[in-house]
């Protein structure tokens, strides 16, 4: 009985574990990798025609990206996710596939430019299509019994449509272990979806820890601060670019700013036109208008039964075509634009930052994760340029993050979710997250009285015993070989963790609003100073 790392590994993309029981081999997600993870996509660590099943925990690329390449390679069963997962599976899968043929495309003119033989995708639509014919959809809570040895039921995990945490009970021969797979928690109180679920007693628990060394800012007055973004950037004659996730996020910022005009909040435009320049987007939205039975939380059943959509407000936009996309960078009205990719990396949104970044009018609106390595990322550590589509572009426009309107819960939300494990499990893995967070939580944990660890890429462990039967391949030693200089990344993650420390100021500043007269002069005395000593 065993329990392998072939991904997600102290980073934050790539999610993919296997179990191993009674000869039997499951994989939990196969996810592709993005930012400076990106490296490693063309190959698995696996061979992939010895897997018996998987378990996708959310449609998420960087937890589904790479199934269908597990088809390419040999793999020839089924897909187990729940019923909104495997709709968004539909739609991301063969939308990643267009992308990879496209830029496989792309690649293969340079390559005969230099006399190089042409790269191959690293799947075709026809391999997404054959992934897609495996999907067997199942429920929140429903039992399924795998093999003998092996029965599994998934449990909400409150952070995208149709997201779960997966628990497994395995036996082999007088042993039996169970094991609970957080896959992405969410933050609790988020539009839509519910709130994260408990799950059942586990010996072991497998836990993302995204956000483990940080806290969210509250979650309340997240329309208010949007508000007041979209209203100073418009009155100034400025767009609002929004870099964001085709699939959940883009759908709680339409539910967001629905809220926000009919309370009329922003007062220089109030019927400001918004742009949904994404067709994944807009495949995703058809989804989450659909039947939400057993996904939604009470308020968005309570608006569905009054017959109102609470995606649908006056003068939202769609854009479907690449002209109408191309057109809203000509056009002077100030707007709001919201396109994928979330991270920057790939599709309009790059051409959205071109024509915007450089105007100190307009605003750059981040309101998910930014992993390492990604533009997004970039921008938010404070570049004061950015290469884009072949030019060099100034950073001049506002750089606004919204990490109340995160996906991921924070340090307190994974807190809470693992706590309410009864009894306390055996052993803790927590994996995606980037270094530093993994080595945070893992160490809030030890001193709860956990037992943590953060394993290593391709590090195994023996489920019976708990005990280490292969370390894997060291942190420093996987940068190494994506060519990454090692000091200089840490010499990274030094300025963004005292970037982090200033957001971390700036929510006590805002949470601050009402206090004392004397207490507000003194902390803003205390800051004054802080920032003198430093200038020096």
């Amino acid at each position: 009985m065993k329990l392998t790392f072939y991904g997600a590994a102290k980073e934050v993309t790539g999610s993919c574990h296997c179990l191993e029981v009674a000869g039997k081999r499951i994989l939990v997600d196969c996810g592709m990798q993005q930012g400076s993870d990106a490296p490693d996509d063309q190959s698995l660590l696996f061979a992939a025609n010895q897997v018996d099943a998987v378990f996708v925990t959310h449609a998420h690329i960087d937890h589904s990206g790479r199934l269908p390449l597990l088809y390419k390679e040999g793999y020839t069963g089924p897909i187990y996710a729940t019923r909104a997962t495997c709709q968004l599976l539909n739609i991301m899968l063969r939308d990643s596939a267009r992308i990879q043929e496209s830029d496989a495309k792309y690649k293969t003119k340079k390559a005969l430019r230099r006399g190089e033989p042409a790269p191959e995708p690293l799947y075709t639509e026809a391999d997404a299509e054959t992934a897609l014919q495996h999907l067997e959809p199942v429920a929140y809570g429903q039992k399924i019994e795998l093999f003998p040895e092996v029965t599994v039921t998934f449990h909400d995990a409150g952070h995208l449509l149709g997201s779960a945490a997966i628990h497994f009970t395995l036996t082999e021969g007088n042993e039996t272990r169970t094991i609970a797979f957080s896959g992405d928690l969410g933050s609790p109180h988020r539009p839509i979806i519910r709130d994260p679920q408990p799950v059942p007693a586990s010996d072991y628990v497998v836990t993302e820890s995204t956000y483990g060394d940080r806290f969210h800012e509250t979650v309340d007055d997240t329309n208010a601060k949007m508000a007041d973004i979209i209203d100073r950037t418009l009155g100034r004659g400025g767009n609002v670019i929004i870099p964001s996730f085709a699939v959940g996020r883009t759908q709680e910022l339409l539910y967001r700013i629905r809220e926000i005009k009919e309370q009329g909040m922003v007062k220089s435009v109030p019927d400001f036109p918004v742009w949904v320049d994404s067709p994944l987007s807009l495949e995703a939205t058809q989804i989450y208008s659909g039947d939400l039975t057993g996904y939604a939380d009470e308020e968005t059943i309570e608006v569905l039964k009054g017959g109102f959509h609470p995606l649908i407000f006056p003068n939202l936009n769609l854009s479907r075509e690449s002209s109408q996309s191309m057109a809203l960078n000509t056009d002077p009205t100030p707007k709001v634009i919201i396109s994928s990719s979330g991270m920057c990396e790939a599709g309009r949104i790059r051409h959205h930052l071109k024509h915007n970044l450089w105007r100190k009018e307009c605003t750059i609106m981040f309101v998910g994760f930014q992993a390492e390595g990604s533009v997004g990322r970039h921008l938010l550590d404070g570049a004061k340029k950015i290469n884009m589509l072949g030019d060099s572009i100034a950073v001049n426009a506002e750089i606004a993050n919204f990490r109340a309107m995160s996906g991921h819960a924070d340090q307190n939300g994974l807190l809470k979710w693992i706590t309410e494990i009864t009894p306390r499990p055996k052993k803790a893995f927590v994996v995606h997250g980037e270094t530093e967070a993994c080595q945070t939580y893992a160490k809030l944990l030890e001193d709860r009285g956990f037992n943590a660890i953060c394993p290593d890429l391709t590090a195994s462990y023996d489920l019976i015993s708990g005990q280490c039967l292969d370390a894997g391949i060291p942190r420093e030693e996987v940068l190494a070989q994506r060519g990454i200089n090692v000091k200089s990344k840490k010499v990274s993650d030094l300025f963004a963790k005292l970037l982090e420390a200033g957001n971390k100021l700036l929510s006590v500043i805002n949470a601050s609003k009402g206090r004392p007269n004397k207490d507000i002069t003194k902390f803003a005395e205390e800051v004054n100073a802080l920032a003198e000593k430093w200038k020096k």
